[in-house]
């Protein structure tokens, strides 16, 4: 009956799907050295940070197991739709989907339909808030699909980071060519292209970054009146709120939705990243 959207824990939502018996959320590991703990509702973003920041080495994520989410797939739902952190930075989707050829194995056949959302965070959410506008509007489980799929090739995922170090050290900036010195100040803009990070920009200091990301957003991004804009922070609610202000300084959107990061993202962002989805 009906339909479920299972995340993993990279997915960002708001307090009113967390309590949606819609959702349900497979959490990631996290490793900082011998802290560690699972990324779900027990995660203390302000202990993490800490832990990280006296760390010397870099922290670890590891996906769940294809097991966990063949179990999240058991459900009384006819249709499960099932979005993963980017397959470029996790073997979370790989596992999702092995989650779903197993499920079939023990259960039989099942509409399960697994999205690489080639992106992270509140670009996670966007997808969720997809799959949920198309079912309110009636449409089929293939319909859907295809509809969700269509979005996400046209979504974007930007964001700025005071601290590129845990992208750096776990590989995940291949896609970059040059980083400037951390020592001027100078903050790149990143921008996710189907998956891998690529540099859009510069400045110097993050809130000229942020401004910098804001021009590049509106550039890129056709009709934004009729998207969601999404503002994901780590543990800098007034960045996120100055990020806000340019967006709407420049164009208008059909709603303005601001989270802060669990535990994957914070892992990734960095205390004072801030990433935007459109």
């Amino acid at each position: 009956m009906g339909y479920k959207i299972v995340v993993d824990s990279c997915c960002e939502l708001p307090e009113n799907y967390k309590k949606d018996s819609r959702f349900q959320i497979v959490p990631l590991g996290l490793e900082v050295g011998e802290y560690v703990i699972e990324d779900d509702e027990s995660f203390d973003q302000k202990t993490f940070l800490k832990k990280v920041a006296d760390y010397p080495l870099c922290p670890k994520s590891s996906c769940p197991s294809p097991e966990r989410y063949k179990e999240a797939y058991h459900d009384e739902a006819e249709e499960i739709y099932v979005v993963t952190l980017s397959s470029h930075l996790s073997g979370s989707y790989n596992s999702a989907e092995l989650g779903r050829k197993l499920y079939v194995e023990t259960y039989g056949d099942k509409k399960i339909h697994v999205v690489d959302s080639e992106s992270a965070s509140c670009g996670e959410t966007q997808l969720a808030e997809k799959i949920i506008a198309c079912k309110e509007t009636g449409l089929t489980f293939e319909e859907t699909v295809k509809e969700v799929e269509t979005f996400k090739r046209e979504m974007r995922t930007y964001f700025v980071l005071d601290n590129l170090e845990t992208l750096r050290k776990n590989g995940r900036l291949s896609g970059v060519k040059a980083l400037v010195a951390s020592t001027l100040n100078i903050k790149p803009v990143m921008v996710g292209n189907r998956g891998v990070i690529e540099q859009k920009g510069q400045a110097i200091g993050v809130n000229k970054a942020l401004a910098r990301m804001a021009d590049c957003i509106v550039e890129d991004v056709k009709n934004p009146e009729e998207r969601m804009l999404m503002i994901t922070h780590c543990n800098c609610p007034e960045r996120a709120q100055y990020m806000r202000s340019l967006m709407e300084k420049r164009a208008s959107y059909r709603d303005v939705l601001i989270m802060d990061t669990a535990g994957v993202s914070s892992m990734y962002a960095n205390d004072g990243g801030v990433i935007v989805t459109l």
